[in-house]
């Protein structure tokens, strides 16, 4: 018996260290998996941080350059509003309509005659007449 005895106890111990090594590979490649989730996780967060600083600065730039647009679109707009003003005046001289204005011009030296007194744009208490006219819906009613 002691033979068998012995040779029990040696399979018992091979299948215990057999156990031992598949539990601690186990236990590695589950360590191993923590590991990479951890990782993944970190690179996920740090993509996340990475577009949405993009998307801000992007975003930035896109309100600043609407701005850009809208101060053009304005710009554009008040030059269409002198170019009438100015097809309006040369249609009032083609009409004779403003002849009394050029009487009344005495050009300076240069033969030129100052342009904002031609146009109707003589300061009146700091305000222009064209910002008096924008002021008053009256006016600006029968302008047109």
């Amino acid at each position: 018996m002691s033979t068998w005895l012995i040779i029990v106890i040696a399979v018992v111990a091979v299948i215990v260290v057999a156990a031992v090594v598949f539990a601690a590979s186990r236990g590695r490649r589950a360590a191993a998996e923590r590991r990479r989730r951890r990782v993944l996780e970190s690179r996920r967060e740090q993509a996340v941080t990475e577009h949405r600083q993009a998307a801000e600065t992007r975003t930035g730039r896109a309100e600043e350059a609407e701005h850009r647009a809208r101060l053009a679109t304005a710009r554009a707009e008040r030059e269409r509003a002198e170019a009438r003003l100015h097809e309006e005046s040369a249609r009032a001289h083609e009409l004779g309509l403003a002849d009394d204005d050029l009487m009344r011009e005495e050009p300076g030296e240069t033969g030129r005659v100052n342009e904002t007194e031609r146009f109707g744009e003589t300061e009146r208490s700091g305000e222009t007449e064209r910002e008096q006219v924008a002021a008053d819906p009256r006016q600006r009613d029968t302008d047109r």
